[in-house]
C-alpha cells in the first residue's frame, strides 16, 4: 500500500508545488498558506506551457505518442494544484480563498484557451486525427477523439479574430460564473430564521436540537436558527405548524441571491446566458444548448425535449391529483385558504401519516450516519469484493474529514476515499464528489486515485439522517466508486471523465440499494437500542416510495426545462429581459402549477450557472432511464448477483470515458435501455399486464 507520494514535480520552497512526502501523497494542509496559491498557479501555468511547447517544437512528424499522449500527460503540476485549490473553495472556503478564486478564474480560463486554440499544436493534433494509426485501441481512439474535439470546441478552427473573441468571452464567463457561485454561498449564509421556543410547535425534537446548535454556533444562545440549507429547510417545511414561518422560510429559500443586495445574481444570470449564446454562435451553433449537447449522449436539444416531454405529461397529471389531495386535507383540517407552495411539504406529511400510518421522522433514529456509511461500504463489498479500512494519522483540511484505504478482494490497494459530511458556513450547499488525484498509468506505473465525497448533513450527537439524506450518501458514494474503480491508461478518460448525461448512472444506480429490505436490515439500527429496523417500517418505506412523486418529478423537470430555456435559441432581446420575468415566461410555457416551484430558480441554480451542467441538468433524468433499467438486471438476477456486478464493474465503473457510453451500457445490459422502468419506479405509470 502506497504511503508516500510518487510525484515527480520539481522541489521548491512552495509546499503546493514540492513533492508531498505525506501518507498517500495527500496535501500537507498544515504547511500551506493562502500566499502559496498564486505563485503555485503561476509556476504550474509555466510548467504546463513548457511541456506544450516541447510538443509543438518536436521535429518529428506528429504521431499519437508524441502529440496525443503527450498532451494527456502535460499539466500534472497544474492538475495537482488546481484540484486542491478548487476542492477547498467548495468545501472549506473563506474570504481570502474567494478573493483568490476571482483572480485565478480568468487566468485559468486564459491559460487553457491559449493551449486549446494554439494553431501550431492543433496542426499536429489535426494531422493525427486525419491519419490515425490503424493499430489504435478503442481507448486510444477515444482519447484522440476527445482531444481533437476539445480543440475544435475551443475554437481552434476559427480565424485569429474569432479565436480572440472566444478567449475574451471565456475569461469573462469564468469571472461571472465564479462570482455567481460565491454570491449564492454568501446570501445563503446571510439568511437566518431565528426563533424562540414559542415558535417551534409541530417540529420534531431532532430538528429543534439541530436548530439550537446552529444558533449557538452563530452567536445566538437560547435561540433556534433555521437556514435555507436543505437539511434545515425540509424538516421545518414538513412539520412546522406555523404557516407564516413556513412562508418566510420558503421565500428565503426561493429568493436566494435575488434580494437586490450585493449578492444579487439576476444580472449575472442574464450576462452568463448571453455570453454563452454569443460564444456558441461564433463556434457555429444556434444556441449554447446545441453546442453543449453536441458532445453528449443526447446529441440535440430536440432529443432532450422528447425525453422530458415523455415524462412531463404523467408527472403533471400525478401532481394535479396530489394537489387535490392536499387541498382536501387543508379543508378537512378547517383551513379556509388555498394551498400555497409553502404548504405542500406540511400537508404532504399529514396525508402520508393518514394514508400509510407513517412519517419520515420515525425512521431517522435508525439512520445514524456511521451506520449508513458502513451500509454503503457493505454494499460495495458484496457487489465488488472491495473493502474500506479507516486510515489514521493522515493530513486533513478540516476535523470533519474521515479517510479510508480502499482494498480490492485480493487485498491489493485501490485508492483513498475521504468523506466530509457536515454542513458549515465555509462549504457550498449540496453534495458532490471530486478527486484530488485521478487513476491513470503514468510512465507505466498505476497512479492510484484520491476521491472525496462532500455533503451537508447537520451535525448531531449522534448525527441522524432522513431518507433523502440517506439517498444522498449512497448517491455520492456511487460517484466515488466510479472514480475509485477506474482502470484506464489516460487521465483525460479516467473515472467520472465521461459524458455529462452518463456520469449520473453509477451514482443513481447505487441509490437503489439504500432501501432494499435485505440491505436495510444490515445497517439500519436504532442508535440507542441497536435494534434492527422492523419489517413493518421497511414495508412502509417501500409503500411510500412513489408517494409525492408528481411533485418531486415536476419540480425537477421544471428546473430542466428552465435550464434549456436559458440556453436555447433565443434572440439578444429575449435574453436582455429581467431574469425573473424570463424565468416566469419559461415556467408558464410548460404549465407548471402555481403551488410548485422549480427545484432551483435562476439566481441560485449553481448546477447550470457556476457548475458543469449548463444545458445539462436533464442529465439526471436521462441517466435515470439507464439506472432504472440497469437495476432491473440486478432484480432479475439477484441484487447481489456476482456476474451482474462484475459486468457492471468491468463495463461501466472501470472503463471511465474510454468508449462510447451506449456501447459500454449495451455490453453490460445486452441491449439498449428502456424508459418504462423509470416511469414505473416513480409511480407515474402502472405496470401493464
Amino acid at each position: 500500500m502506497p504511503k508516500k507520494s510518487v510525484s515527480k514535480n520539481d522541489v521548491s520552497g512552495n509546499p503546493l508545488t514540492s513533492d508531498w512526502q505525506t501518507p498517500y501523497g495527500l496535501p500537507p494542509f498544515d504547511k500551506i498558506s493562502h500566499d502559496d496559491y498564486l505563485p503555485a498557479f503561476e509556476q504550474a501555468f509555466q510548467q504546463h506551457l513548457d511541456e506544450i511547447q516541447l510538443i509543438e517544437k518536436n521535429s518529428k512528424p506528429a504521431s499519437f505518442e508524441n502529440t496525443i499522449e503527450a498532451i494527456d500527460r502535460a499539466g500534472s503540476l497544474l492538475n495537482k494544484v488546481a484540484s486542491l485549490f478548487y476542492m477547498l473553495t467548495h468545501s472549506n472556503s473563506d474570504e481570502n480563498l474567494q478573493a483568490l478564486e476571482l483572480i485565478l478564474a480568468p487566468k485559468y480560463a486564459a491559460h487553457l484557451n491559449g493551449i486549446n486554440t494554439s494553431a501550431v499544436l492543433f496542426a499536429r493534433v489535426d494531422t493525427v486525427n486525419n491519419n490515425p494509426p490503424v493499430s489504435l485501441t478503442i481507448e486510444q481512439q477515444q482519447l484522440l477523439q476527445t482531444i481533437y474535439s476539445t480543440f475544435v470546441r475551443s475554437g481552434a478552427k476559427l480565424s485569429k479574430r474569432k479565436r480572440a473573441k472566444v478567449a475574451m468571452i471565456d475569461e469573462e464567463l469564468s469571472r461571472l460564473q465564479t462570482g455567481y457561485g460565491q454570491n449564492v454561498l454568501k446570501d445563503a449564509n446571510q439568511f437566518e430564521l431565528l426563533l424562540g421556543k414559542e415558535d417551534l410547535t409541530g417540529l420534531p425534537e431532532s430538528s429543534i436540537i439541530i436548530a439550537a446548535n446552529e444558533a449557538q454556533t452563530r452567536g445566538h444562545p437560547d435561540k433556534f436558527l433555521f437556514s435555507i440549507s436543505r437539511s434545515s429547510f425540509t424538516p421545518f417545511m414538513e412539520y412546522s405548524d406555523r404557516r407564516d414561518l413556513r412562508e418566510k422560510l420558503w421565500r428565503g429559500y426561493t429568493n436566494c441571491a435575488n434580494n437586490d443586495n450585493d449578492c444579487d445574481n439576476k444580472q449575472n444570470t442574464v450576462q452568463i446566458a448571453s455570453l454563452r449564446k454569443s460564444r456558441a454562435n461564433i463556434l457555429g451553433y444556434d444556441s449554447h444548448a446545441a453546442y453543449q449537447l453536441d458532445d453528449r449522449m443526447a446529441a440535440t436539444p430536440d432529443a432532450v425535449n422528447r425525453l422530458l416531454n415523455q415524462i412531463w405529461g404523467p408527472a403533471k397529471k400525478k401532481a394535479a391529483v396530489e394537489r387535490k389531495d392536499l387541498q382536501d386535507k387543508v379543508q378537512s383540517n378547517g383551513g379556509n385558504f388555498s394551498l400555497a407552495p409553502w404548504d405542500w411539504w406540511y400537508y404532504t406529511e399529514e396525508v402520508r401519516r393518514e394514508r400509510f400510518d407513517f412519517e419520515t421522522e420515525v425512521v431517522k433514529p435508525y439512520f445514524e450516519l456511521e451506520n449508513v456509511r458502513q451500509g454503503a461500504f457493505n454494499v460495495a463489498k458484496k457487489l465488488f469484493g472491495i473493502r474500506f479500512e479507516k486510515a489514521t494519522d493522515t493530513p486533513k483540511y478540516h476535523d470533519d474529514v474521515s479517510t479510508y484505504e480502499v482494498l480490492d478482494e485480493d487485498g491489493s490497494y485501490i485508492g483513498l476515499f475521504l468523506t466530509d459530511y457536515f454542513m458549515r458556513p465555509s462549504k457550498m450547499a449540496g453534495a458532490w464528489m471530486n478527486s484530488l488525484r485521478v487513476q491513470a498509468f503514468i510512465d507505466g506505473v498505476n497512479q492510484t486515485p484520491i476521491v472525496l465525497n462532500t455533503c451537508n448533513f447537520p451535525k448531531g450527537e449522534p448525527t441522524l439522517l432522513g431518507l433523502d439524506e440517506v439517498r444522498t450518501l449512497f448517491h455520492e458514494f456511487g460517484h466515488a466508486l466510479h472514480g475509485l474503480l477506474s482502470k484506464v491508461t489516460y487521465q483525460s478518460l479516467s473515472g467520472t471523465a465521461v459524458k455529462k448525461d452518463f456520469v449520473e448512472l453509477p451514482s443513481q444506480l447505487m441509490e437503489h440499494w439504500a432501501f432494499e429490505p435485505e440491505v436495510l436490515t444490515s445497517y439500519a439500527r436504532h442508535f440507542e437500542t441497536g435494534e434492527s429496523i422492523s419489517e413493518e417500517l421497511i414495508a412502509k418505506i417501500g409503500a411510500t416510495a412513489t408517494f409525492n412523486q408528481g411533485f418531486a418529478t415536476s419540480e425537477y423537470l421544471a428546473a430542466s426545462y428552465l435550464d434549456l430555456h436559458w440556453h436555447g435559441n433565443l434572440t439578444t432581446e429575449q435574453l436582455a429581459t429581467d431574469a425573473s420575468e424570463f424565468e416566469s415566461a419559461a415556467l408558464k410555457k410548460i404549465g407548471l402549477q402555481d403551488e410548485i416551484a422549480p427545484r432551483y430558480r435562476s439566481t441560485y441554480f449553481k448546477h447550470i450557472f457556476s457548475g458543469g451542467y449548463s444545458a445539462g441538468y436533464y442529465a439526471y433524468i436521462w441517466a435515470e432511464v439507464l439506472d432504472a433499467d440497469a437495476f432491473e438486471a440486478f432484480k432479475e438476477n439477484g441484487i447481489f448477483d456476482k456476474n451482474t456486478a462484475d459486468l457492471f464493474r468491468e463495463n461501466i465503473l472501470e472503463k471511465g470515458g474510454t468508449a462510447d457510453p451506449m456501447d459500454l451500457y449495451q455490453k453490460f445490459r445486452g441491449r439498449i435501455p428502456e424508459v418504462e422502468p423509470l416511469l414505473l419506479g416513480r409511480g407515474l405509470i402502472t405496470r401493464s399486464n
